[in-house]
């Protein structure tokens, strides 16, 4: 059979056809770097052709757009600079807003060629109040760095008509002496904060800016040349920080860095100060002293040091895990089952502190640990929890105490605020203790802490939508801890990142605003400053986490302590004291053989007994159980006794007889 000839492909149609295999390749996978350029999770505003214009036009802010595509390379490496920047200066939002359009798209298209975008990226700032046929004007610096780009807004709201003010723009401009003297020895409902420095630095309006969402606080800004005002208030050094007191006090405070997140820091962490709910004005400072003192409230305060951890909380956090949030589940079972006792098991053998909580939890991870059953109902763990059996020594407190972790009202801080911390003191206990979890089948994993920490979130955490938030955040990069020190600045890390997103939000205390932690005031040196923006310092983030968590930072007061042992009762047998020493050497051998603890159950003591009960082999014994036994052990022996005479007499009979007969 013949076959026609096939034809043969020209050279140069082959490769024109291999060219636009590739530019389609190329072209899908831009499409993917477009979906993940950048996302919600980002703290800047995702513009496209249909929100352009309703954005921008008569806007009561100032607006940076950049226009860029998703196939740029340029772009692709300026994303992270462009976040850096919308996170630095989030705060700003209200007055400036940073935002992005990707021309890649085909639906803006028409948009980015209407606004005369040629070249990616492209930025352009926009007024406030612009009108529709505005186009915004191109920033054409060659250097748009994190510092450079933030100074050009700061510009930006200073250099506005009347016409183009923002809305709640504060003033940028300085003071004179003239304005500012008066002020000293005058009494005010708010701290005024003059900020002096050098005519070129950018630090007071930036600091400004930093505090446009926090009230109790006016800044204002000085220039060094006005001789006046320095000689007046004393200042020699710049830039400088001097604070006027609502109580007409006033002096310089001391900035342990001159750079502007500690300017920032430490304005943030003035008491009274607060981040203003949204849609709210000024509040007084004063209201909020009153806050702080308990008179506008009927929480009852608790005077407490940030430096110090309070062990108060870690308690509240264990009752409420287990006596609230673990009360939704009537049974745990399964893998819900497993994930509670490897959480039990962290909690017992890294719980830094000793006594009746610790015995408590170890108690309760052996108990699991023994139980052959793959089903178990709470109220049985609530009943060991709340030592229905009375076990000597442990206890758990039935009440709530927040200390560091207290809110300005109920329902702010609390609980979340006390699980985190819990889960940080575990990190850092897991540190300074390598070998605690050895034979736990927890040793192998890299992060057992976080591993725990995030199969407890993901299976029991009220929240449904922090849990999963979480587990995001543990899907992303907990695959990269690979030590105990990764385990500790990862959790902080994480820390700092939820509090970046919930800052300003309804669950926000604006008593305690959510802030990059630690704060300067604790930890001067774990910041630093790189191009004028701020940095971490991780190896003295480190060494703080682990002093500021650790056993010896530790402070019991406000903790609830156990309830004294009652005193023997007066129909106390000495019988009971031999079976209670018995006992603990039974409970001993019980430890140390597994198939006896698989018949080691735990059985709810008579509600009615009295307090001086006994345990022995996991049954409640009470004093009229204890008082039967005595009857019965003296019956027995009165009936041994009668059948020993009873029998002694019959023998010396049978002995008389058989010596007669041999006669």
């Amino acid at each position: 059979m013949c076959f026609p000839p096939v034809p043969r492909c020209p050279a140069g149609v082959f490769r024109l056809w291999l060219k636009a295999a590739v530019v389609l390749w190329l072209a899908h996978g831009c499409v993917r770097v477009a979906g993940s350029l950048y996302t919600k999770e980002d703290p800047l505003v995702i513009l496209s052709s249909g929100s352009l214009k309703s954005s921008v036009t008569n806007s009561s802010s100032a607006w940076l757009l950049q226009f860029f595509s998703s196939w740029c390379g340029h772009c692709v490496q300026y994303s992270s600079t462009w976040k850096i920047l919308a996170e630095d200066v989030k705060d700003w939002q209200t007055v400036i807003v940073v935002s992005v359009l990707d021309c890649a798209q085909e639906e803006n298209y028409d948009i980015c060629r209407e606004f005369g975008v040629q070249l990616y990226p492209t930025i352009k700032y926009f007024h406030a109040h612009s009108p529709e046929s505005d186009r915004g004007t191109i920033f054409r610096g060659a250097d748009r760095q994190v510092q450079v780009m933030r100074h050009l807004m700061v510009d930006i709201l200073q250099n506005h008509t009347k016409l183009e003010r923002p809305d709640h723009c504060p003033p940028l401009e300085t003071y004179s002496s003239e304005d500012l003297l008066p002020l000293l020895g005058q009494r005010s409902e708010y701290y005024t904060a003059i900020i002096v420095e050098e005519p070129e630095s950018y630090i007071g309006r930036e600091v400004i800016l930093d505090l446009l969402m926090f009230s109790g606080v006016e800044v204002k800004r000085a220039l060094s040349s006005d001789r006046l005002l320095m000689d007046a208030l004393k200042i020699t050094t710049f830039p400088s920080l001097y604070l006027l007191h609502p109580n007409s006090t006033h002096t310089e405070l001391h900035i342990e860095k001159k750079q502007r997140f500690f300017f920032s820091s430490l304005l943030k962490m003035l008491p009274g100060v607060q981040r203003k709910p949204r849609g709210f004005g000024r509040t007084s400072a004063t209201g909020l002293l009153e806050a702080l003192s308990g008179k506008a409230t009927s929480v009852s305060w608790r005077t407490f040091n940030s430096v110090k951890v309070y062990t108060a909380d870690l308690e509240s956090a264990l009752h409420y895990l287990l006596r609230v949030e673990l009360a939704t589940h009537d049974y745990l079972e399964g893998e819900e089952l497993n994930i509670f006792k490897d959480f039990v098991t962290v909690v017992a053998k890294l719980y830094p502190v000793g006594g009746s909580v610790v015995k408590l939890m170890k108690t309760l991870s052996n108990w699991l640990s023994s139980i052959p059953l793959q089903r178990l109902s709470y109220q049985k763990v609530l009943d060991l929890v709340d030592n229905k059996m009375r076990i000597a020594g442990m206890f758990l407190g039935a009440e709530l105490r927040w200390v560091g972790c207290q809110g300005s009202r109920a329902g702010l801080r609390g609980y979340p605020c006390s699980l985190w911390t819990l889960f940080h003191i575990l990190t850092v206990q897991h540190d300074a203790m390598p070998t605690a979890l050895e034979n736990t089948g927890l040793e192998e994993e890299a992060a057992p802490v976080l591993q725990v920490m995030r199969r407890y979130m993901r299976t029991f955490f009220g929240c449904g939508e922090c849990g999963r938030h979480f587990e995001q955040a543990a899907a992303s990069s907990m695959d990269q801890v690979e030590n105990k020190e990764d385990q500790i600045l990862w959790l902080w890390d994480q820390h700092n990142r939820v509090n970046a997103r919930l800052a300003g939000t309804l669950s926000d205390d604006p008593q305690f605003p959510k802030a990059l932690w630690p704060g300067p005031t604790l930890c001067a040196s774990c910041h630093e400053e790189k191009n004028g923006v701020h940095i971490w310092n991780r190896n003295k983030v480190l060494v703080f986490l682990r002093q500021h968590y650790g056993a010896s930072n530790l402070s019991p007061k406000y903790s609830i302590r156990p309830p004294e042992p009652p005193s023997e009762p007066a129909q106390f047998h000495p019988f009971q004291k031999e079976h209670q020493e018995d006992n603990k050497e039974l409970n001993l051998k019980f430890k140390e053989h597994p198939e006896s603890q698989a018949r080691h159950q735990i059985i709810k003591q008579d509600a009615g007994g009295p307090e001086g009960g006994v345990w022995v082999l996991g049954l409640g014994f009470n004093s009229i159980d204890m008082s039967l036994c005595v009857v019965l052990y003296v019956c027995s022996c009165l009936v041994l006794m009668f059948l020993f005479f009873f029998f002694k007499v019959k023998s010396k009979r049978w002995k008389h007889r058989q010596s007669h007969l041999q006669v």
